[in-house]
């Protein structure tokens, strides 16, 4: 059994024992104690997200009126967070509500969601349980430490510039395995991710303040209002997940009214949400981001690291093939296949090089080469799902739509969750002449900015 099923068992049988935790038990008097965390300056990110730093610092304060005791952090790497949680801990008393709000970039991995620190080094699948923080063993680490009541609040569900590097699509959080009497709320649904804007403020956590501020509403109602109002505002484009086993009374600011015949919590009525207007289906083209410049590619940090291991070492393949994976990402596609071909020529079956040349080479419309690429990848390891994915992208920019289905159709059998295929299926169920409606809905909803993504590749979401 992993370290990470022990603690999330002892935390499941410990739930069930603790003190004040059954139906009807209060919180109003116990220990309050939180832990902050906003991540803003990852190194391997285009830009700063100033509205994580902003919202930590907002939270903090909101939670300091609120009578908790709270430890605000800014940019920690690795040993800084684990340094903080490891503080979180000896802080909690039996009894107390204990919380952590995480404002940064967050990943899935093996059905479980990771918090990321600002130096996470991640190129592969195993990097995330390497250098990521387990959500479900920080709660069960909670519990395990006698609190009464666990509350998580993440917004950590943006598109972020690790996943590509393994994956072809954002997979944005799992759900959590938490203990009992707990509280957790994603900013965005499971499986979907909202764009890094450029804001000093995130919508979340605006609602999010809002509504904890509100007095003498239960927590688990200020967290279901949130929810509403994000959804509200968006126009259900955003839905926050809220996963709730709280069965002790606890309210953010001041207590819970109960009404006259003393049966419960006076819970207000949560927001409605808005329905979205019946309109005609207008198809808008969506513009690609322009291609860095050769001045920004010499600025970015991560590719300036690895330009300097492959100097030191002109054979180390790593390096070239990290370094081709940043540029492709990144659209400068010429660049990425000298990478990709040096790779290559050490090691001609190395399957996942193929697969990201051929990406690369259908991006740029070397279809036919691209398509060689694809099939030598798929030969190498059939059960290549990206390999899959770039061969569909190849068949839809060849016309041939029929092709185009199966192979993104074999692509989602091994992956149901990439939204690069299921959009890629829907785009090639329209050209012929069927609806894909579903699947190019289902794709944004997960990845808003997929449809920006293929017009980047050559292939627009409108057809004629």
């Amino acid at each position: 059994m992993s370290h990470f099923m022990r603690v999330a068992v002892a935390a499941l049988l410990i739930g069930l024992t603790i003190a004040g935790s059954g139906t009807g038990s209060r919180a109003a008097d116990a220990a309050k104690v939180a832990l902050v965390i906003g991540n803003a300056k990852y190194p391997d990110n285009e830009f700063v997200l100033n509205e994580a730093a902003n919202d930590a610092q907002d939270v903090a304060e909101e939670l300091k009126r609120d009578g908790f005791a709270v430890d605000r952090q800014t940019n920690l790497t690795g040993d800084a967070m684990r340094q903080a949680l490891d503080r979180f801990y000896a802080r909690i008393e039996r009894g107390s509500v204990a919380l952590i709000f995480f404002d940064g970039f967050g990943i899935q991995s093996n059905r479980q969601t990771y918090l990321l620190p600002v130096d996470a080094q991640i190129w592969t699948e195993p990097d995330v349980s390497r250098d990521g923080f387990n959500l479900d063993a920080i709660l069960g680490e909670m519990n395990v430490r006698g609190a009464a009541i666990k509350i998580a609040l993440v917004d950590a569900g943006r598109r972020n510039p690790f996943e590509r590097r393994f994956r072809r699509y954002s997979a944005g959080l799992a759900p959590v395995i938490a203990p009992s009497n707990s509280l957790v709320l994603y900013s965005t649904a499971l499986g979907a991710v909202v764009g890094s804007g450029k804001t000093d403020r995130s919508l979340f956590v605006t609602e999010l303040l809002r509504e904890i501020r509100a007095p003498n509403i239960s927590a688990e109602q200020a967290l279901t209002n949130t929810k509403n109002g994000v959804v509200g505002a968006t126009n259900r484009e955003q839905v926050p997940w809220l996963s709730s086993s709280l069965t002790t009374e606890f309210a953010f600011a001041g207590t819970i009214v109960r009404p006259p015949d003393g049966n419960g919590p006076d819970k207000t009525p949560s927001k409605p949400e808005l329905q979205k207007p019946e309109q005609q289906a207008v198809c808008k083209a969506a513009q690609p981001d322009a291609a860095p410049s050769p001045s920004e590619l010499a600025r970015d940090p991560v590719i300036n690291d690895l330009t300097r291991k492959i100097g030191a070492n002109p054979n180390d393949a790593v390096s070239r093939y990290k370094r081709g994976q940043v540029y492709a990402i990144k659209r400068a596609y010429a660049l990425a296949m000298q990478d990709f071909d040096a790779v290559i020529r050490s090691d001609p079956k190395d399957a996942e090089a193929l697969n990201n040349r051929c990406w690369a080479r259908a991006a740029t419309g070397d279809l036919q080469a691209a398509l060689a690429d694809c099939n030598l990848a798929l030969q190498i390891n059939p059960g290549l799902s990206d390999a899959l994915d770039s061969r569909g992208l190849v068949n839809l920019k060849l016309g041939r739509t029929a092709d185009a289905i199966k192979d993104y159709t074999g692509a989602i059998q091994r992956n149901p969750r990439s939204s690069s295929s299921l959009f890629g299926r829907g785009i090639a169920s329209r050209r012929s002449g069927s609806d894909g409606s579903m699947d190019i809905d289902l794709a944004k909803s997960m990845d808003p900015n997929i449809a920006k993504e293929f017009a980047g590749y050559g292939v627009a979401e409108c057809v004629p």
